[in-house]
């Protein structure tokens, strides 16, 4: 099985360090395209307007100065061009990516664009306990928990253009209750707040903070998973559409 690694926390995120021991618990074919530097939060933007550059960092491993969905497309057209992979892997991310989540996410963006080349794409996260940690983010429940999250998933048949979202919870790998597979949640909108300072020339700039709202997550979901202790797998696909309003809409227009 040829495997394809990236991610959207750079190059030299740690988290791509544990994936790429879990994926050798699967196969030694493994090459690397992750993004020169962090890239969280790009989603499926692509790089457009200028070139992006490649640096070659040992045999089957690059930098990408890109974004995550560059870096699958670089992958796919150039560095494994003719031999294409038989399994996408992104992450694993620092920090979880659930819920609403996913539509921000440049680690499953990077799975979603494998899912549209019709390449069975995982995305794997390690949520953290609290807001600070930076490096110090512990992925040692992800390194525990991966194989044996990865693959039953190896064995079974997929949707065409799905794509897998597998998120590990914030606790000791010996405390995890399990796997669970859940539907994605969501949360209640309005946790968005602006941290507001001033420069030294006088002149206002943000930072954008992601703070945590309190909610009742519903029941069945990567939400509400997460909170018991489990590792959540949910099935995502590409197409958007919300078929219940197909018909209303039709009927809008006649």
């Amino acid at each position: 099985m040829r495997i394809l690694l990236t991610n959207d926390d750079g190059y030299h995120a740690r988290g791509l360090a544990v994936l790429e021991r879990i994926a050798r618990t699967i196969s030694d074919d493994i090459t690397v395209v992750a993004p020169a530097e962090e890239q969280s939060g790009k989603s499926r933007s692509l790089t457009l307007t200028e070139p992006f550059r490649v640096s070659k960092r040992g045999e089957n491993r690059y930098a990408v100065r890109g974004t995550p969905t560059d870096c699958v497309m670089f992958a796919l057209a150039e560095a494994m061009k003719g031999s294409p992979p038989d399994l996408v892997l992104s992450g694993v991310n620092r920090g979880g990516n659930l819920a609403e989540d996913v539509s921000y996410s440049g680690t499953v963006s990077a799975a979603m664009e494998g899912a549209l080349a019709g390449i069975r794409s995982v995305a794997l996260s390690q949520r953290y306990a609290h807001s600070g940690m930076g490096d110090k983010v512990p992925f040692d429940t992800a390194e525990a928990w991966g194989e044996r999250t990865l693959k039953p998933l190896l064995a079974i048949d997929w949707a065409p253009r799905t794509l897998i979202n597998i998120n590990f919870p914030p606790i000791e790998a010996d405390s995890v209750k399990g796997i669970r597979v859940v539907s994605q949640g969501l949360r209640d909108y309005g946790r968005v707040a602006l941290d507001k300072r001033t420069d030294p020339r006088g002149y206002d700039y943000y930072w954008l903070a992601m703070g945590r709202l309190p909610h009742q997550p519903l029941p069945n979901t990567d939400l509400e998973a997460i909170e018991q202790g489990f590792v959540t797998v949910t099935p995502l696909h590409l197409d958007l559409t919300h078929r219940e309003s197909l018909d209303i809409l039709a009927a809008a227009y006649r």
